[in-house]
């Protein structure tokens, strides 16, 4: 059985994830990994028994990989990706696939010049859930957007933000909790209801020391006159993951319970026109999305679903193998950069922005911004990878044999 070779680029962090992943999946070999960290790099060789470089091009040119998974730091993703595309390598990215518009951009045209297969790592839309919600779009179910509201709380302490020198930096990584802990979520936003045209929005640092946004606020206008709000932070626990989208014809919930769907027997818009009475509204009838319903709107069996990185690195594998549709283009995902991009430029001009933003406009806010970036005062090393993903990892490994 053919099994595409991978190799990581980055396994300080969640590189480690990556490597974990690509050894579940069946249609996938780890065959290599690169850290600039000498030690981390040969630790993880060591653990996988596979070669380790401490320079991703060695990786790239060794004719040992023919697609690989990047976990580096953010600025670092256009570099690594623009290489291996240049090399006749897959690429599968972490989030966000770049910093600024501009760089997504560029990563997006060298994707498409070599023809290679291009994901991002947003296993999010692997989950049952949301793809069921996005095919209740796709079908019309909930009639043209009237509203839309996301909530994203996704704690970090003051410790996690001193793991790294690079982190929570305008030099290092680009922004907060918009380039970090949302982009996931947002992918989601922009994957059900697509790209506002103007945003309105403000970013804070609220609770921790750090130069980045630990909190952002967004009022967004789509281009029918629709309206939605987004709001994101890490200061606050537990987690919560909240998004509402309400059409002409039935509103959709996805939350820690699940997916709810109501369906109107009259659309808004003609029972508005239509009604005689004084009070009362179109009906509203809930859907029971669960089990065989929700497996016929995601079209497949539930236990498929599989909302990690094993799941994302199954679909590229199978993308790559077989031409397998993939979950998350990485020139589909272009669209959470524009929309942090846009929050992030709107904040620091205190005014409305339009989409799609200025890619001269943008590249200079991050050099000013870059520009007055100070080297952290306090920095403890961790190179460890996200924990509860691991487990998640081992959780849904032990399920699926």
């Amino acid at each position: 059985m053919k099994k595409v070779r991978m190799g990581v680029v980055g396994v300080g962090g969640m590189g480690q994830g990556h490597c974990a992943a690509i050894a579940q999946v069946e249609d996938a070999v780890l065959t290599a990994v690169s850290d600039v960290h000498q030690p981390t790099a040969e630790k993880v060789g060591a653990r996988y028994g596979v070669p380790a470089f401490t320079n991703y091009l060695d990786l790239l040119k060794s004719g040992l990989v023919e697609a690989i998974s990047i976990a580096t730091p953010h600025y670092q993703h256009p570099e690594v990706g623009i290489a291996a595309f240049k090399r006749g390598l897959h690429v599968l990215s972490e989030k966000p696939i770049a910093v600024t518009v501009g760089e997504s951009d560029r990563m997006i045209r060298a994707a498409q010049k070599s023809g290679k297969v291009f994901e991002v790592c947003y296993q999010m839309r692997c989950e049952a859930k949301y793809r069921a919600a996005r095919a209740l779009i796709e079908k019309g179910s909930v009639g043209e957007l009237v509203r839309v509201n996301m909530l994203i709380s996704d704690y970090r302490s003051q410790a996690y933000y001193n793991s790294g020198g690079w982190r929570a930096t305008w030099k290092g990584e680009g922004g907060g909790v918009l380039f970090n802990q949302a982009p996931h979520m947002m992918d989601v936003f922009c994957w059900m209801v697509g790209l506002p045209k103007y945003v309105t929005a403000q970013t804070r640092t609220r609770l921790h020391e750090i130069e980045v946004e630990d909190e952002a606020f967004a009022m967004m206008e789509f281009a029918n006159g629709a309206h939605g709000y987004l709001y994101a932070s890490t200061t606050e626990a537990p987690r919560t993951y909240r998004f509402e989208i309400v059409g002409d014809k039935g509103k959709i919930l996805l939350d820690d319970t699940g997916l709810h769907f109501w369906k109107l027997a009259t659309p808004i818009s003609t029972h508005s026109r239509t009604a005689t009475e004084m009070w009362g509204g179109p009906e509203a009838a809930e859907s029971e999305l669960a089990g065989k319903d929700l497996e016929k709107l995601v079209g497949m069996p539930l236990s498929k679903c599989e909302a990690t990185h094993r799941g994302v690195v199954r679909n590229f594998c199978a993308a790559i193998l077989r031409g397998e549709k993939r979950l998350a283009p990485g020139e589909e995902c272009g669209m959470q950069v524009e929309l942090a991009d846009a929050i992030t430029l709107s904040s620091h001009l205190g005014e409305r922005v339009k989409l799609p933003i200025s890619r001269r406009g943008y590249d200079e806010l991050m050099a000013r911004l870059i520009a007055s970036s100070k080297p952290k005062k306090t920095v403890k090393e961790q190179r460890t990878t996200d924990t509860v993903h691991m487990k998640e990892l081992k959780k849904t490994a032990k399920r699926s044999r």
